[in-house]
């Protein structure tokens, strides 16, 4: 079986990756092709047996054109409409010797599917009801035109709805339950198998938890640990950089005794050079090792593996009164596993992390990605596990009013899960694809 991949964006590749890395370990493992349809898809370098078979080419945008019209006239004034009649023109001649389509991300990918004229399965990245309702109802929108997105009784537009309902569309895998059976109600063959963002993101059980029953009763407390995200484009990112930067520095004065532990997650493609010299900019000092480094820290054993872990991945390492810091481009993983909270200015990200049932706080940017309208957006999807806030200097506030609340924590640890999934979906939907290819060929 020959199977050809779709995907339009950073997130949407590293989800495909996922799932074409389980379907490589199927028993009867096809031979895989893709064609990232925005960007240049460095995620398939991981993959050298896979073949691109179109071409690729980064845009300005970076894939949000809906975020923003001139967005898009900037990516069709740098040539987005002949790429996209070459790649429509790559798929149908792949489409004459393969077997069928997987396509990952949104209606671009689904639509390109449609066209080309095999069995094809979707994997909706995209768009979740939990931007419009949850389980209690449909969720209170300001303005008419907003109450106007739920008009057709679905996230998904009926145009999207019919591409998934069409005969040769042979399963679609919604990100979460709740979308899942919104679909099922239109006859859609929809199954919640979990969301592949959740892959390899297990979380250590030796980890330390945020909150400690006990912690006024002991001498010491341990150290808090915050995550930083400040999203993987540039130059989008070190803008966010700067907002976060601020909020951080309510952080280290407000829990100064507590001695904070931050873990700085920045994308391999951007210049950690630059967040280095901000650190500077607000005070922070370069240390070469930060485990003998600023005299007693009270936190936990895990903690301080974790941080030498870190180190000895080439992590950069600063100090900045009680606190220490770690900006690493290959401790994503770490970042997220021992983070207690984050400061997020990320999309996939930010989810991944709060799927771990951790709460995470927003600083809206200036976009092209992370605007003021999707963080608002992101706040609708992901519910109660993000705080979105004014101000960066909002955010020591709020994670006292966090630890000060342990029902609240409870409530987002569950609602986490509940949204994001459990671990495990790339090889539960590549065994289903496969399952399904086969007992429905070409036809």
């Amino acid at each position: 079986m020959k199977i050809l991949c779709l995907s339009n964006g950073h997130g949407e590749d590293a989800i495909a990756l996922r799932v074409l890395r389980q379907l490589q370990q199927h028993p009867h493992s096809p031979d895989l092709a893709a064609l990232p349809l925005v960007g240049d898809g460095r995620a398939y370098l991981q993959l050298p047996e896979v073949e691109i078979v179109g071409p690729v080419k980064p845009m300005p945008s970076g894939g949000f054109v809906y975020m923003d019209g001139r967005q898009l006239l900037g990516d069709i004034s740098h040539g987005l409409l002949g790429l996209t009649w070459k790649q429509y023109q790559a798929i149908r001649q792949w489409a004459k010797q393969g077997d069928a389509v997987l396509a990952v991300g949104d209606i671009v990918p689904l639509l390109f599917a449609r066209l080309s004229g095999l069995p094809y399965a979707f994997i909706g990245t995209a768009k979740s009801e939990y931007y419009l309702r949850d389980e209690a109802g449909v969720l209170p929108r300001r303005t008419w035109f907003e109450r106007l997105e739920s008009w057709s009784g679905s996230v998904y537009l009926p145009w999207e709805r019919a591409l998934m309902r069409n005969k040769r569309c042979r399963a679609v895998f919604p990100r979460d339950a709740l979308t899942t059976e919104t679909l099922q109600q239109f006859s859609i063959p929809a199954y919640d198998l979990g969301n592949p963002m959740m892959d390899d993101l297990e979380v250590d059980a030796t980890a330390p938890i945020f909150y400690d029953p006990d912690a006024e009763l002991k001498e010491t407390q341990r150290s808090l640990v915050v995550t930083l995200l400040p999203g993987s484009r540039a130059p989008e990112a070190y803008g966010n950089w700067q907002q976060i930067l601020w909020g951080l520095a309510s952080v280290v004065e407000t829990f100064n005794k507590r001695h904070p532990v931050i873990l700085a997650a920045i994308a391999p493609g951007l210049n950690i050079e630059h967040f280095s010299q901000e650190l500077e900019n607000y005070g922070w000092h370069r240390h070469s090792s930060l485990l003998d480094g600023i005299g007693d820290n009270p936190g936990p054993s895990e903690i301080d593996q974790a941080i030498a872990s870190l180190q000895a991945s080439g992590a950069l390492t600063f100090t900045q009164k009680t606190a220490r810091l770690l900006l690493t481009q290959t401790g994503f993983v770490e970042c997220l596993r021992y983070g207690d909270v984050a400061i997020a200015m990320a999309g996939t990200a930010t989810e991944q992390f709060v799927g771990l049932g951790k709460p995470a706080i927003a600083l809206p940017g200036k976009g092209p990605q992370f605007t003021p309208a999707f963080a608002e957006a992101q706040s609708r999807l992901l519910g109660p596990s993000v705080t979105l806030v004014k101000r960066p200097d909002q955010v020591a506030e709020v994670i006292q009013q966090l630890l000060r609340d342990p029902d609240l924590l409870q409530l987002i640890g569950e609602n986490g899960q509940r949204r994001m999934g459990e671990p495990g979906a790339s090889q539960r939907i590549a065994t289903h694809l496969m399952e399904g290819f086969n007992q429905h060929p070409a036809g």
